[in-house]
Parts: C-alpha cells; sequence; structure tokens
C-alpha cells in the first residue's frame, strides 16, 4: 500500500485519487477550494461521473479516502503527489499553467522528503522540467530528493471510472528510470499495457492522441457535409469505412463535432505550440475550423426550414457536451443556443445533469422538467446530446404538443423516414431527407 496525495478534485483528480484508494492504497485528496473539500467531506459531490459518489463513499467509510485544503497535511510522509489541477486554454490559445505553477511552488515550500511528483494534468511539453526548475528554486537547488514523472490521464468523462480502472494503456515519462518505475508499480495490478519513456514524449502522447480524435470527428463532419450535397448518407460511409481494419469505427459520428474539457484545448495548446516553434499546423487548425462549422451549420438548417428565427421558439434536447457529464465546457449545444438567441429565437430546453450548469451561461435559457415540456408550443426540436432517454422518445405525444413539425437530430439517433410518417419535418447530418427517397 503506497501514500499518495493527489492534488485537485476535478474530473480527473478526484477519479485518480478514488480509484487508487479503492485499488487499496491510502490517498489524500488536496485541493485550495475550501467550499469544494468542505462539501466533500460531507459527502456532496462537485461534479456528475457515474459509479464516482458510490466510490468515494466506500473508500471514505474504510478510511483510505481523506480530503483536505493543507498541502503540510497531504504530503505528509506521501511516496507520491499527483498533480491533477485543471490547464484551461488562456487568451493566446496556449494552456493556462498557473494552477500547476501554484501546486509546484506549494509542493516545494512543504518538501520535507524523498517524494515522486507525477503530472497527470494534460501540460505542454516540457512542464515536466518547468515542475523541477519549480521546486529546485524554492530550495536553494538543494531540495530533499524528487523526481518528476509525467502520467497523462486518458479518462473519458462519463466512463472515467471504468477508463482508469480498465485502461488502453499507462503512459509514463521521466528522466530517472526508477522513479517511473515506481509508479508504474501503482498500476500494476491493472495488468494493462504501461509505456515508460523520456518527460517530453509521454507529455507529447497525450496531445497527440487527442489531436487524432478530434481529427477523426472533424473528417467525418466534413464528409457528412459533402453527403448532403450528393445524396449519400453519412452513417453507412462511416460504417463502411469502419469495417476497414486500418481504419475501425471509432470516432466515425457524424454530428454537431466534440466539446468538453479535453479536446478543444487540447488541440488548441498543441496548434499554439507548434506555430510559437515556427511549425505550420494546417490540418489542426483546419479540424478546429470544421468542428466550429457544425454548430453553425445546425443553426442553419433551422433558419432555413423555419423560414427565419425572429421570434421562433426552439426546443433543446440536451445541454452538456456528451452524456452522462454535466459537463458543459464548450458544449456544442450552448453555443447553438447563443446563436439563436442572437438570431431573436426563445429557447427551451432540458438536460438529464446540466440544467444549472447552462443557465449559468446562458441566464436567457429558459429551463424543461422533461422533453414533452421541452416541445410544447415549439416551431422545431433539435437534439443537441445523446442521452439515452431520448433514443425512445414518444413523437405522437411530442407531435401533438409541437406548434411546428421541423426535427433537427444533431447526433443521427433517430429514424428519419418514421419521423417523416409521423408528419415530421426531419433534418440530420450528412443523411438524405426521407422525403427524398423514391
Amino acid at each position: 500500500m503506497a501514500k499518495i496525495c493527489v492534488i485537485g478534485t476535478g474530473y480527473v483528480g478526484l477519479v485518480t485519487g478514488t480509484c487508487f484508494s479503492d485499488m487499496g492504497h491510502d490517498v489524500t485528496c488536496l485541493d485550495i477550494d475550501e467550499t469544494r473539500i468542505e462539501q466533500l467531506k460531507q459527502g456532496i459531490m462537485p461534479i456528475y461521473e457515474p459509479g464516482l459518489q458510490q466510490l468515494v463513499d466506500q473508500n471514505v467509510e474504510a478510511g483510505r479516502l481523506t480530503f483536505t485544503t493543507s498541502y503540510a497535511e497531504g504530503l505528509q510522509n506521501t511516496e507520491f503527489a499527483f498533480i491533477a489541477v485543471g490547464t484551461p486554454s488562456d487568451a493566446d490559445g496556449d494552456a493556462e499553467m498557473k494552477y500547476v505553477k501554484m501546486a509546484a511552488e506549494s509542493i516545494g515550500r512543504n518538501l520535507s522528503h524523498e517524494i515522486i511528483i507525477v503530472n497527470k494534468s494534460t501540460v505542454p511539453v516540457g512542464t515536466g522540467d518547468l515542475v523541477a526548475e519549480i521546486i529546485n528554486d524554492l530550495n536553494g537547488h538543494q531540495p530533499p530528493p524528487f523526481s518528476v514523472v509525467s502520467n497523462p490521464e486518458f479518462l473519458r468523462e462519463g466512463s472515467a471510472v471504468n477508463d482508469f480502472m480498465s485502461p488502453d494503456r499507462v503512459v509514463l515519462g521521466s528522466t530517472n528510470p526508477e522513479a517511473a518505475k515506481k509508479v508504474a508499480d501503482l498500476y500494476e495490478a491493472l495488468r494493462s499495457p504501461i509505456m515508460i519513456t523520456d518527460l517530453r514524449t509521454a507529455e507529447m502522447i497525450k496531445y497527440a492522441s487527442n489531436a487524432f480524435l478530434a481529427t477523426r470527428i472533424s473528417f467525418i463532419n466534413e464528409i457528412a457535409n459533402i453527403c448532403e450535397s450528393l445524396g449519400a448518407d453519412v452513417r453507412e460511409v462511416a460504417r463502411g469505412m469502419g469495417m476497414d481494419k486500418r481504419i475501425g469505427p471509432a470516432f466515425l459520428d457524424a454530428g454537431l463535432g466534440w466539446g468538453g474539457s479535453c479536446f478543444p484545448k487540447d488541440v488548441q495548446a498543441l496548434a499554439h505550440m507548434a506555430e510559437v516553434r515556427g511549425a505550420h499546423p494546417q490540418l489542426l487548425q483546419a479540424v478546429m475550423d470544421i468542428n466550429c462549422n457544425q454548430r453553425i451549420r445546425a443553426v442553419n438548417k433551422l433558419e432555413n426550414a423555419l423560414g427565419g428565427l425572429d421570434g421562433r421558439t426552439i426546443g433543446v434536447l440536451g445541454l452538456s457536451f456528451k452524456p452522462n457529464t454535466d459537463d458543459t465546457r464548450d458544449a456544442p449545444a450552448l453555443d447553438i443556443i447563443r446563436l439563436l438567441l442572437a438570431r431573436g429565437a426563445t429557447v427551451q430546453a432540458f438536460d438529464p445533469q446540466a440544467m444549472q450548469a447552462s443557465k449559468r451561461e446562458i441566464p436567457d435559457l429558459q429551463l424543461r422538467q422533461n422533453p414533452y415540456e421541452v416541445a410544447q408550443d415549439a416551431d422545431a426540436l433539435l437534439l443537441a446530446t445523446e442521452w439515452n432517454e431520448f433514443k425512445s422518445l414518444d413523437f405522437e405525444r411530442i407531435k401533438t404538443k409541437m406548434r411546428g413539425n421541423v426535427i433537427i437530430d444533431g447526433r443521427n439517433i433517430w429514424d428519419g423516414g418514421d419521423l417523416h410518417d409521423l408528419g415530421f419535418d426531419y433534418y440530420g447530418m450528412g443523411v438524405p431527407r426521407p422525403d427524398s427517397k423514391k
């Protein structure tokens, strides 16, 4: 059993700390947000993540998981300190490093024994060296022995617990192979492939992975737009592509594009790193442009179908950037809603988890309690997030509630032919219009 301190209690930090404690380790989760730590001590979760509440409760009860705001307490006798703080995009598109720097400084000021510092946050290439430099400077270049290991996270919101416990791979990078091996030992029980490399390569693997996945999504969305102009069905195109073993089916679902806490900032940060070093990230820029354009295309579909948006009422199903999370960071739904409001529409919406977060972002958004209230007196209905409960709606009931009949299926989860037969004017993303099939 190792003694671990995890700094940061967001999606990455709380999941990492909780899962390590569930594996039998002694874990302290540390955060400078006093309100958040007090709520965690009371069993109140700061985020929605399936399965996490139960794991937190049982490991707190078992005495393996504790919470603190004190670095002195959190680092006492600790063998590993995981930095898992946020790195949002700054005004230039680079990763904002102030929280990582603050964590490194606080570790340096409270360092009294040998320790391995593990960068779990998604950080620019070279951050491992920066963390070591900060700690050395604070201690007159004579701190207690420490090593820095990069251990990028590959957790998907909505399935983060399973991703931690059953990872595709664990990536570790360090200038100290012995330290990397000790971190690898923490993951040994998961029986997953472990890759040990140098610091900068490990940091780059994270950015390259997310950029490639975002590229696949933008690629299929561009193909979807071409399919619309040619009368082809992107769903079948993607299925045919995915049967090729060189391609595979993952991340080939056309729709409104990607959002969330990782893809937007990581693609932007990688492009920024390339630009400042004289490289030319044309592909990355195109990936971001296509993604932004998908949201505009959805609004244009609505405007064309309704003959204008001014004075219209639009119902929006789904607000989080993906199902099974309450995270609305860079959610396509919110951008679409802002565009609709700017063009004079009224928007009423429902999401199983992200209602309050969305209301804070867009005060003019009208919230409803279920999909059928969203449909009430709506001129059009737009699906933005493919929550399971939206997949089998009673559309005969919805038809009686709507004022209009336009459906924009932003995730291609419904049968356009069936909805057309019920009298709806159905529009998917990259699929033929039902009434065009003869």
